[in-house]
């Protein structure tokens, strides 16, 4: 696996600032809440790494950011701050110029992301031609090369072939290339490596680091896998229930988890040197979006929820040479920290 440079992100002007987001989606019994005062920025060059259960809001985010959601079932508050725009208040032929030029996304499942009908090779083409004055040739040599950027083998042969023809592999590095042909400046990357061997795994976060390295696309990569995290990106978040509980460099955020819910998702993980017995696990369910519960959300999961456990806080640390930003939902994470369970 790539590892990455060490690098200072502090000082840097922000990319994407999202603040106070709320995200609200209507069924047949009304509307509920999914996303909650979220609040989180990607600089220039840099991987993020969103972390979480299933269900806690991490791709209802990326789906917001890239205003994919239906506009009449879907309600967005907050601000989506990208180049100067407030993407949250964009209309459609705006984000339309924004979305595959500027803003990319691999999505969880190639074979559904990818249309069955027509060749990959005609689908990078269309992304080309909506954003650049080219014509069909220029496009096709383009659409070549970029398949061959991202590792595959006889890309002018690939081309010709429809998503069925590939393997699971394939279609990722395809869908890889597609998000980055136009070399947008922000890559979300939503699971992209779901359902992939180990070995293909490592092949395709390579590729990923890779390519961002050489164009200077940030990521922000959401993920289950806390090793991928711990290995690829420089800061990371933690999201729960609609809202984001931990936030910090990753280092310091592994080292030191400050809230319970990122310390048990951090002790959950198969560790060689640990003693044999039952693998840690978190207690409990994600709560119900229609019936979340007062104050803390995680209270009802957490051994050491005491009442009021209400009022979330921000933590400002001064490093070295500048301020490193740590962010915790818990108003008790001083006296966890010293009671070790972050350990």
């Amino acid at each position: 696996m790539q590892q990455l440079a060490e690098t200072t992100m502090a000082g840097q002007d922000t990319l994407l600032d999202i603040q106070n987001l709320t995200l609200s989606l209507r069924d047949q019994s009304g509307w509920v809440e999914v996303l909650n005062n979220v609040s989180l920025s990607v600089k220039p060059k840099e991987i993020l790494g969103v972390v979480g259960e299933s269900g806690c809001g991490k791709s209802m985010t990326a789906l917001s950011i890239l205003r994919l959601l239906p506009p009449r079932d879907s309600r967005l508050g907050g601000n989506i701050m990208f180049g100067g725009q407030n993407l949250a208040a964009c209309s459609e032929s705006q984000m339309n110029r924004i979305r595959g030029r500027h803003i990319s996304m691999i999505f969880q499942e190639p074979m559904s992301a990818l249309d069955p009908v027509f060749t990959v090779g005609y689908q990078i083409e269309e992304t080309l031609r909506r954003h650049f004055k080219i014509d069909r040739r220029e496009a096709a040599e383009r659409a070549v090369a970029a398949l061959d950027s991202v590792g595959i083998a006889s890309p002018r042969h690939v081309a010709t072939l429809y998503p069925m023809n590939l393997s699971g592999g394939m279609r990722q590095r395809v869908m890889i290339a597609m998000a980055l042909v136009c070399e947008p400046r922000l890559l979300i990357a939503d699971e992209p490596t779901t359902a992939l061997d180990v070995t293909i795994q490592a092949q395709i976060m390579d590729l990923l680091l890779g390519l961002a390295d050489r164009t200077g696309t940030a990521i922000m990569f959401i993920t289950h896998n806390l090793g991928l995290v711990a290995q690829s990106c420089h800061r990371m978040v933690t999201m729960y229930a609609g809202q984001v509980v931990e936030g910090g460099p990753v280092k310091d955020v592994i080292a030191g988890p400050r809230h319970p819910y990122t310390a048990g998702l951090l002790h959950s993980i198969p560790d060689s040197n640990r003693a044999r017995g039952t693998l840690p696990s978190i207690a409990g369910r994600v709560p119900s979006l229609r019936h979340m519960p007062k104050g803390c959300r995680f209270g009802p999961r957490c051994s050491y929820s005491m009442q009021p456990c209400e009022l979330p806080q921000s933590i400002e640390n001064e490093g070295v040479e500048n301020i490193v930003r740590r962010e915790v939902r818990c108003n008790r994470w001083e006296e966890l920290e010293l009671r070790g369970v972050g350990a």
